[in-house]
């Protein structure tokens, strides 16, 4: 660990934050003394079936500058499912660096659960690697941090590969959270999917930038790729980026997004059935986030997450 000077902590200014290349931006990591990283590595041979969970808690520390490293690489046939959690107190940086390595026929389903301290910064830069008929299960729900950067790279390098990144952002105060996606067809015949619901209250900032990027040889692509948000205050923001670069020519891929208050018409039919206002807005919201957070492949952490949503929707009301 690093003594952190708390005034030095990035901060959610336009230019330095939104749209910017974060691996060019923040070098700290890679030149970090061996010394000063805390590395975790998960690592599952050829044909290895975790039953047992694994469960990682990164905690923060008031005026520290943490240096995190993960990795998880699953061998060819190897199966797990990994859940990391993020929290802690006071002002303080995480800079972490993820790695996840799946073999041919590897199955992982990964949940990363974020309630940083309101006064923390975490910055992730994660790269996914996937082999030949691989599947990958990712969710991610954001309460924490003052401001958080989740920054993704897949790069889907054989066929029949299936990738899920879906996440849940809950925003509140002067919060901002960034979301930051490649997904990298390689080859052909393999599903991509990005699914990302975010609900911003107070004056706090969503930033939400996803591209699938499709080589010429990854004919049959199939790619999704959709951001649904609504403002609970008239203060705050979201900044949407949807991208699609494309130069193979038999593919489906599609993407959208939306930003807005609560949709009257559903309020208004829920609250003719006799629900009150609060009632109505909180099972509207509700149903909003479970979407994606039925996704969990995980029924115990879909629960458990969907209590966390409940809790904080019922605040923000």
């Amino acid at each position: 660990m690093r003594e952190l000077n708390t005034a030095e902590l990035p901060t959610p200014k336009v230019e330095e934050w939104k749209y910017t290349n974060l691996p060019r931006a923040l070098g700290d990591l890679a030149s970090a003394e061996p010394e000063d990283v805390k590395e975790i590595v998960i690592h599952k041979t050829r044909g290895q079936i975790s039953e047992q969970v694994e469960d990682i808690l990164w905690t923060g520390v008031d005026g520290v500058h943490h240096q995190y490293r993960l990795k998880i690489i699953l061998e060819d046939g190897a199966q797990a499912t990994v859940i990391e959690r993020h929290d802690g107190q006071g002002a303080y940086w995480k800079n972490m660096g993820t790695e996840i390595v799946l073999g041919a026929n590897a199955r992982l389903n990964h949940i990363r659960i974020q309630e940083d301290s309101l006064e923390g910064v975490q910055t992730n830069m994660v790269h996914i690697t996937m082999e030949r008929d691989s599947y990958l299960n990712s969710f991610s729900i954001n309460l924490g941090g003052k401001m958080t950067r989740h920054d993704m790279h897949a790069v889907l390098n054989g066929s029949g590969i299936d990738c899920s990144l879906n996440g849940v952002n809950l925003l509140k105060g002067a919060q901002h959270g960034d979301t930051t996606i490649v997904m990298e067809h390689a080859a052909p015949h393999c599903v991509s999917n990005q699914f990302y619901r975010t609900i911003l209250d107070d004056a706090a900032r969503g930033v939400f930038q996803g591209k699938v990027h499709v080589h010429q040889a990854a004919q049959k692509t199939d790619g999704y790729q959709l951001a649904n948000t609504i403002l609970l205050s008239p203060k705050a923001e979201m900044d949407t980026k949807p991208e699609l670069e494309i130069y193979a020519d038999d593919v489906k891929c599609s993407h959208g997004t939306t930003t807005g208050a609560l949709d009257e018409e559903p309020l208004f039919y829920l609250r003719s059935r006799g629900l009150s206002v609060a009632q109505a807005k909180m099972l509207l919201m509700q149903a909003f986030v479970d979407e994606v957070v039925d996704k969990i492949a995980d029924d115990t952490m879909c629960e458990s997450v969907k209590e966390k949503t409940a809790e904080w929707l019922k605040a923000h009301l």
